[in-house]
């Protein structure tokens, strides 16, 4: 551990919350180097939807590398790249009938959140780009601008501006559309909101607190993006490429974004990989006139099409989520009821759930209580107070319970602790 404390940056994170020097991984489980084995939930913040070093998707991969395939290769025509664009054409567009043109951007979600309200700009001829309460897009500076968290624009070292900022679906409560608000402001000419160039939206927001909105909300949304001229991005990075169930995490609200933002799992191995997908229409850029060294990651383009073509051919997959998500949600209500005293209820889609503590020092002592019993489990939120679930959706039904049942357990033990002090309750909320 000595080398990661002498030159590594301050900046590391979850390496102060599992302090291991990790070595190996497969599937759901990753070991450190004295052979600990861990159930894995947190599983690259979302990257590993389909778990570590994913058999088919390695064979495929070894065999292209072996094959001396090109590794990079700019924004050249490539087999790998070629292949990946037919199969995503084939298996994941064309089924929902979409069309859409494929920018390759940068290998990282913020690239691709950069790219999508550059466009957006340009197509339209406005600056501002309106985004919601608790959204997460990034760090770099134009997606930073649009995420929420205080932490994180603290850390920006200049203003940001650029956007505008509503509140998402239920934080002013369940009983208020906030898309009226977004509505009366653009429609109303003193609100001093000028008219912005497009929404940007994460249907759950992963980061935020896995805050989801509402299928009936997003479709409001759209309504109002239409009615003003305003384009839909729905940033899809986290909740995309099938942690919600299908593939698309909007799929279930119906609506048609005018631009899609896709990174995390999209190479289904863990390599780095984003894209745009906009409508024919928007595409208007100029030759190089937005370009990143790293937008021809053809590992990636190998490994992506392998995930699809197993994975999304045909609806059991898919399935095969939502049946896991119901028990997830059936197991996390159990738990709340017990140990919160039946005051909350349970939110979040697919595989895409959370327990939503009263403060983020109950969450950590949740989380780090877990690692102690053999699970890696991260939280998220504005004070980290969600316990955040995110393990591979290929994970085992034994596995995926054995995963719960160490965090009931983590639970009990920080209530146990915490009700020593009369004073003090806790209460627990599905989020």
């Amino acid at each position: 551990m000595r080398i990661f404390d002498e030159i590594e940056s301050e900046v590391k994170s979850y390496s102060r919350a599992f302090p291991r020097v990790f070595n190996t991984a497969k599937g759901e489980f990753i070991w450190d180097e004295d052979g600990h084995r861990y159930l894995d939930f947190l599983a690259g913040a979302g990257t590993l939807n389909y778990g570590h070093n994913e058999p088919r998707l390695k064979e495929a991969l070894l065999d292209y590398i072996k094959k001396d395939g090109i590794a990079h290769g700019l924004d050249l025509h490539t087999n790998a790249k070629g292949q990946f664009l037919q199969t995503f054409n084939d298996r994941i567009l064309k089924p929902r009938h979409m069309e859409y043109v494929v920018q390759f951007t940068g290998p990282t979600g913020a690239n691709a959140v950069e790219a999508a309200m550059k466009i957006a700009r340009n197509v339209t001829g406005q600056q501002n780009i309106v985004t919601f309460t608790n959204g997460f897009h990034g760090v770099s500076l134009g997606s930073l601008a649009a995420t929420g968290n205080a932490h994180h624009r603290d850390a920006a070292g200049v203003s940001l501006n650029g956007t505008h900022r509503m509140p998402y679906d239920g934080y002013l409560g369940e009983q208020i559309d906030t898309t009226e608000y977004l509505d009366k402001v653009l429609t109303d000419s003193s609100s001093g909101i000028n008219s912005p160039a497009a929404v940007i939206v994460e249907t759950v927001q992963g980061e935020g607190g896995i805050n989801v909105a509402s299928a009936e909300w997003l479709r409001n949304l759209q309504t109002v993006c239409r009615k003003h001229g305003i384009l839909l991005i729905v940033d899809d990075i986290q909740a995309g490429c099938g942690r919600t169930g299908d593939f698309f995490s909007f799929e279930e609200a119906g609506i048609e974004p005018d631009i899609i933002t896709l990174s995390k799992s999209l190479s289904g191995y863990g390599l780095p990989f984003a894209v745009v997908l906009m409508k024919p229409e928007l595409d208007q850029w100029k030759p190089g006139e937005h370009n990143g060294t790293f937008r021809g990651n053809n590992h990636a383009f190998v490994t992506a099409k392998v995930a699809i073509d197993h994975y999304w051919s045909d609806r059991q997959f898919s399935d095969e989520i939502k049946r896991k998500g119901r028990y997830i949600s059936e197991r996390l209500q159990k738990i709340v009821t017990q140990y919160g005293e039946g005051r909350f209820t349970t939110k979040g889609r697919g595989m895409f759930q959370g327990i939503n503590c009263v403060n983020g020092e109950i969450a950590g002592k949740i989380t780090s209580t877990a690692f102690k019993k053999g699970l890696i489990i991260e939280t998220s939120g504005a004070d980290d107070q969600v316990v955040k679930f995110l393990c591979p959706l290929i994970i085992s039904d034994e596995n995926l319970k054995q995963g719960i049942d160490i965090v009931e357990e983590s639970i009990q033990e920080v209530c146990a602790k915490e009700n020593d002090i009369p004073e003090e309750k806790i209460y627990f909320n599905v989020a």
